[in-house]
């Protein structure tokens, strides 16, 4: 159904501009503006019709939705930590965040925006649960780890030809003072110290940009690709959702160069090639609801 007020209902109506103290949900905060709800509306009267579509392609329609829309960084470092609703403005995590919390909410059978909140809270914390910095899922690894687990997600990068993938996470907790979290809460650093020693015990399975080609064709429309770094101590620094254009492998993603959200005119392979720092791609597949 579309109304309904849900677990987060309550507080739905005082909507705060951001600058705005947040609003007590429950056990955490909200933020959000009355534009964000206008943007869902848009969303799902051009959406409605069509959330019988597969998953993946109803990510397509989705992701395609927000084309255009401005690219704007750190949009999710509030004080206290809370659930940040912004659909004006989106990065490339935020992108593939909101994309897919909002197609699982279009196949669910609750559509309201207040269920919109609830499926991206579910998304961007561990377990769900926002208690402090250190429930978000900071690291994509870590990301793709937790949704699996949660039946949302199927990290698929072993299955279409992937190798192994070494991690030495480490650059949250050995950089402390470009987080402003951290350097407010410096308690937190072990915490995010003893995340990251556990994340590197796992094992990921990535696609080396050489053979994106080969493997290409185990990737469908609305996957969610990580592009994996050598930077040291990070596992990605970029996300986009898949997407295939007149035959060929592309992506959707907000662009920090061309700060919006964009259909990549290059291939996924030569994208990948044109990134000397770039090792491959992590691949994870989004699961129908039901």
């Amino acid at each position: 159904m579309r109304g309904g007020m849900g677990i987060l209902g309550f507080c739905m109506w005082a909507w705060l501009a951001f600058g705005a103290s947040a609003q007590d949900c429950d056990s955490f905060k909200l933020y959000c503006t009355v534009e964000d709800r206008s943007v869902f509306d848009r969303y799902y009267a051009c959406t409605d019709s069509k959330k019988s579509l597969p998953l993946n392609e109803l990510m397509i329609h989705t992701a395609l939705f927000f084309r255009e829309t401005p690219y704007v960084a750190s949009t999710l470092e509030r004080e206290p930590e809370g659930l940040v609703v912004n659909l004006r403005e989106l990065d490339c995590t935020t992108f593939a965040e909101t994309v897919l919390a909002l197609s699982r909410t279009m196949q669910g059978e609750n559509t309201s925006f207040e269920s919109f909140c609830e499926n991206l809270r579910y998304l961007r914390y561990r377990e769900g649960t926002i208690r402090d910095y250190t429930d978000r899922l900071h690291y994509m690894t870590d990301w793709f780890y937790e949704n699996e687990r949660k039946g949302i997600v199927r990290d698929i990068g072993q299955e279409i030809g992937g190798i192994l993938l070494p991690l030495e996470l480490s650059f949250i907790s050995t950089h402390p003072n470009s987080y402003k979290q951290l350097k407010s809460h410096p308690e937190l650093i072990r915490k995010i110290a003893n995340k990251e020693k556990e994340i590197n015990r796992r094992s990921y399975y990535y696609v080396p940009k050489g053979k994106i080609d080969k493997c290409s064709s185990g990737i469908k429309n609305g996957d969610i690709l990580c592009f994996v770094t050598s930077i040291k101590g990070l596992d990605v620094t970029h996300v986009g959702i898949a997407y295939w254009k007149e035959g060929r492998l592309t992506f959707i993603h907000a662009s920090s160069s061309a700060r919006k959200v964009i259909i990549q005119e290059s291939s996924l392979r030569d994208y990948a090639e044109g990134i000397k720092s770039c090792k491959g791609i992590l691949i994870a597949r989004p699961l129908p609801t039901h």
